[in-house]
C-alpha cells in the first residue's frame, strides 16, 4: 500500500506523541508509525511518579502521562500504524514499513525521528566469570515487573548508579526482593539526587562508589558476584574485594541513543541536530532521546512538539533553513545539545558537565549568557535560555569554568 502525508513520525514514545501533536497543529497531516502493539514507549512500563511536572503541569505516573497525550492525538490529521517497522528511507522522500499487512510505501515531505534510546548491554562492559540465568538489564527487569508481573529474583546486587537502575532498587525492595546494594564504578553516582534519596537513602540501601564487579560465579543460575574498588583509572585496588551472595545482577549501565536505520545521517551518540531538531538532511528531524540522553521526559516531550511543528512548517514551506551557526563545547562540558543554530529562532540550550564541579559558570559571550551554577553533576541536565545573538561568528564556543 502506497501512504501520502505531510509528516511522518518514527517512533510513538514521548517525543513521538508530541511531536504528532505539534504537526498537526501546524496543520500539517501526519502518519505515526510505532513497532510495539500500542504507543506509548518506555511510559507503559514506568508506574512511578515524576513525569509531566514541567510539560503537563501535574505529577503523573508514566502510563499517566502516555494516556493523557494518547487521548490528544485522537485527530483527524494523526494516523497512527501500530505493530509497524522501518526498512529503510530513500532520498526521495519515500519511507518502506513492513507489518503484518505487508510491505508499504509512505511519501512523506517531512520525517520526525523519536526512536528513543537503548541500553548499554552488560556485555559492553566486559566482566569476567561464567554466564549463567539471572543477569537483567535494568529496563528489562523492570519490564518483567511492571508490564509482566513476574520476579526476577529473591536477593540481587545493582550495577550502576543510573536513574532506572535507582528506581528498580526501590521496586525490587517494595516487591519483596533483598537488595544488597548498588555500585557505581565512577567516583560519583549517575542518577539524579532525588532518585538516590527517594530510592536508596529512604529504603536503607547501601551505595558503593569507585566499585565495579569483577567476576560472577554460579552454574545455572548466579550464585555470588566479586567486586573491587577501582583507582581514578579504573585499575582494581588490591584487597578491596566485596563478595554479594545473591541470584541476581541488574545491570544499569547507560542508555545509548537509538539511531538505526538512519545512521546515513550526522551522528556522535546521537543525531547531531539544529535548536530548530533538524538534521544533516534538510527534511529530517529528529528529538527526544535519541539525539541525546534527556534526564526528564518533559524535556523529551518538549523538544518532540518543538521536531514536529518545525518539520510541518518545513513540510507546509512556511519554514527556512538559513543562518546556521555551529556551537563548540568546551574542556568542562561533557554533552551538548542542540549542535548548530538557526539564529531565526531561539530555543533552549541543554548540558552536561564531564564531572562534578562545586561552582561552574556556563559564558556563551555572543549571546551575552553568563550563568553559574552551584554543585553541578553530570547526572543533571543544565538547561539555559537563548537569547538574540549580539555578535554573529559561524562557530561560538560555549565556555565553562570552574570556580574557586
Amino acid at each position: 500500500m502506497i501512504y501520502n502525508t505531510d509528516v511522518v513520525v518514527v517512533g510513538g514514545g514521548a517525543a513521538g506523541l508530541a511531536a504528532a501533536l505539534g504537526a498537526a497543529d501546524e496543520n500539517a497531516e501526519v502518519i505515526l508509525v510505532e513497532r510495539e502493539d500500542d504507543v506509548g514507549g518506555v511510559l507503559n512500563q514506568c508506574i512511578h511518579n515524576g513525569f509531566g511536572l514541567q510539560y503537563l503541569k501535574e505529577d503523573l505516573t508514566g502510563p499517566e502521562f502516555k494516556e493523557i497525550m494518547q487521548e490528544k492525538i485522537f485527530n483527524p490529521k494523526i494516523r497512527i500504524l501500530p505493530k509497524s517497522y522501518i526498512l529503510g528511507v530513500n532520498k526521495d522522500k519515500s519511507v518502506f514499513l513492513v507489518n503484518k499487512y505487508g510491505v508499504h510505501t509512505i511519501n512523506t515531505k517531512t520525517m520526525v525521528i523519536a526512536t528513543g534510546a537503548r541500553e548499554r548491554p552488560f556485555s559492553s562492559i566486559g566482566i569476567a566469570g561464567k554466564r549463567p540465568s539471572g543477569v537483567f538489564s535494568a529496563g528489562l527487569a523492570q519490564r518483567y515487573m511492571n508490564l509482566m508481573n513476574l520476579k526476577p529474583g529473591n536477593s540481587a546486587l545493582i550495577v550502576g548508579s543510573g536513574d532506572i537502575g535507582l528506581i528498580m532498587a526501590r521496586r525490587l525492595t517494595l516487591e519483596g526482593v533483598d537488595v544488597k546494594a548498588v555500585i557505581e564504578i565512577m567516583s560519583y553516582p549517575g542518577g539524579l539526587e532525588r532518585n538516590i534519596q527517594q530510592c536508596l537513602k529512604d529504603f536503607n540501601i547501601p551505595l558503593y562508589l569507585s566499585r565495579s564487579v569483577k567476576e560472577i560465579s554460579g552454574e545455572e543460575r548466579v550464585e555470588k558476584i566479586l567486586t573491587t574498588k577501582v583507582d581514578e583509572r579504573f585499575n582494581y585496588v588490591d584487597g578491596e574485594d566485596m563478595i554479594f551472595e545473591v541470584d541476581t545482577l541488574i545491570s544499569s549501565v547507560g542508555l545509548i541513543p537509538n539511531i538505526k536505520p538512519f545512521d546515513f545521517l550526522n551522528h556522535d551518540n546521537g543525531f547531531i541536530t539544529s535548536n530548530t531538531n533538524q538534521t544533516s538532511a534538510d527534511w529530517i528531524f529528529a528529538a527526544g532521546n535519541c539525539t541525546v540522553v534527556f534526564d526528564l521526559v518533559d524535556y523529551v516531550a518538549a523538544q518532540g512538539e518543538k521536531a514536529g511543528r518545525f518539520a510541518a512548517k518545513k513540510a507546509l514551506k512556511n519554514y527556512e533553513d538559513d543562518k546556521i551557526i555551529k556551537l563548540q563545547k568546551s574542556k568542562n562540558i561533557g554533552i551538548m545539545y542542540p549542535t548548530y543554530i538557526n539564529t531565526d529562532f531561539k530555543g533552549e540550550l541543554f548540558l552536561r558537565v564531564k564531572k562534578p564541579f562545586n561552582k561552574i559558570c556556563i559564558e556563551i559571550p555572543e549571546y551575552g549568557i553568563k550563568k553559574v551554577i552551584n554543585e553541578a553533576i553530570p547526572s543533571e541536565m543544565i538547561k539555559i535560555q537563548l537569547r538574540d545573538i549580539k555578535n554573529f561568528n559561524e562557530i561560538i564556543e560555549v565556555k565553562a569554568y570552574e570556580i574557586v
